[in-house]
């Protein structure tokens, strides 16, 4: 039975509604405003891998000026930032490679609030559209060539400048679901 033809899964994770994430990086920390309601399944799968420390440890392993900086590759966790940096394979294999082991539906379609903005977390994913996982992006700048085809399921609401910092190697030391206002 091939990858795609396995059900896709089904978050346990109970979204609040008013989930944000903060990512802890070692060059500061990111605050994201989780889209719950029109991206109900990725906002739960992220919470429910950043809860279960999935993602602590994790490297950003690409980085591509002004377009985007993304992360969630588990094959990165025992690598070092460098061979990371210069695209190395890890003893999990090549960075941007690996996943939770599950996809899950995409909601581009029916996100009504979509928009690849500057700031804009994102779900990555190979060419099949219910293939994402646990690989990420943030958007560097506006990026609305990808709204049609990627799952928007949070906006920065502080740590721009984090963002604009990060590079292929960087940290994510842990990424924490907190409740409530910005």
């Amino acid at each position: 039975m091939g990858f795609f033809s396995d059900p896709l899964y089904t978050p346990e994770y109970v979204l609040q509604g008013d989930e944000y994430a903060v990512f802890t990086t070692n060059k500061g920390v990111i605050r994201v405003k989780l889209d719950t309601q029109g991206a109900p399944i990725h906002a739960a799968n992220f919470c429910e891998l950043a809860s279960s420390g999935f993602y602590d440890d994790l490297k950003f392993h690409r980085y591509v000026p002004g377009f985007v900086i993304q992360g969630g590759c588990p094959n990165t966790r025992d690598m070092t930032s460098d061979d990371v940096a210069k695209g190395r394979a890890g003893a999990d294999g090549m960075p941007g490679t690996g996943g939770p082991g599950y996809s899950i539906k995409h909601e581009y379609g029916t996100n009504p609030s979509n928009l690849h903005n500057d700031g804009a977390l994102a779900m990555a994913r190979s060419s099949h559209p219910d293939s994402a996982g646990s690989q990420f992006y943030f958007c560097l700048g506006p990026q609305h060539g990808l709204d049609s085809g990627y799952t928007v399921f949070g906006q920065t609401v502080e740590g721009f400048d984090v963002i604009a910092s990060l590079r292929a190697g960087d940290v994510i030391e842990s990424i924490r679901i907190e409740h409530g206002a910005a």
